[in-house]
């Protein structure tokens, strides 16, 4: 990456486990019964590191270092000091870290949770803070958060329905998106992100750039 590019980049900086890792659940009986058992609270996702240095950073000229943070999980001091140490090191070179919560796959998805886990990675360092999207409360995020909050576009949905979450969720106090599939698996990914750059910086609501993205979409088409 030229040290010349404009645009900033946002480098994920931990890793080290796959959807694949073993849940540990095994067969047992109860009352006569056969029945599955596992360790409650555990999350192999959450066993992670950092995967790379700050020398690396610079190197790639990031702007941002993600890392995932996963708070109620059998690792969770492990990832709180993936942060802390990346906000140490950042910190000397101006660069700033974006906190994400990270769920899992047996984690609660609610306000509760993200107002905890947001507030958490704020006070430990972190410039600017991921997290999911909910339907009741989100307001109630925000306000706990003193840092600027993102939220992730989660599992692929309907153009209209992406953006109408974006437009609440900039309504409600986020300071943008940090979105992925609902960008590369849209029908039109560069006018599906124009449609959502239109929501964050251009006070867009939902209707109105959806007419956006599919204005944008016919151009885009035409040149394939």
């Amino acid at each position: 990456i030229p040290a010349s590019t404009t645009k900033a980049i946002a480098l994920r900086a931990s890793g080290g486990t796959s959807m694949i890792s073993p849940m540990e659940e095994w067969e047992g009986e109860l009352d006569g019964k056969k029945i599955k058992f596992g360790r409650p609270g555990f999350e192999p996702l959450s066993n992670e590191s950092t995967a790379l240095n700050i020398e690396e950073a610079i190197r790639l000229n990031a702007s941002v270092l993600a890392v995932q943070v996963f708070i109620g999980s059998a690792y969770e001091r492990q990832s709180l000091k993936n942060l802390t140490d990346l906000v140490d090191a950042a910190s000397r070179y101006g660069i700033a870290v974006m906190g994400v919560t990270a769920v899992g796959r047996a984690m609660a998805r609610t306000p509760q949770y993200f107002r905890l886990a947001t507030r958490i990675m704020a006070e430990l360092g972190a410039n600017i803070v991921k997290c999911y999207y909910t339907e009741k409360e989100f307001d109630t995020v925000t306000s706990c958060c003193p840092v600027p909050i993102v939220i992730a576009g989660g599992k692929k949905l309907p153009e209209l329905d992406a953006l109408k979450m974006c437009a609440n969720a900039i309504k409600q106090g986020a300071s943008g998106v940090d979105m992925g599939r609902n960008i590369f698996q849209s029908d039109a990914p560069v006018s599906m992100m124009q449609a959502v750059h239109g929501v964050v910086h251009g006070g867009l609501n939902a209707n109105k750039a959806f007419e956006l993205y599919n204005d944008l979409k016919k151009k885009e088409l035409k040149k394939k």
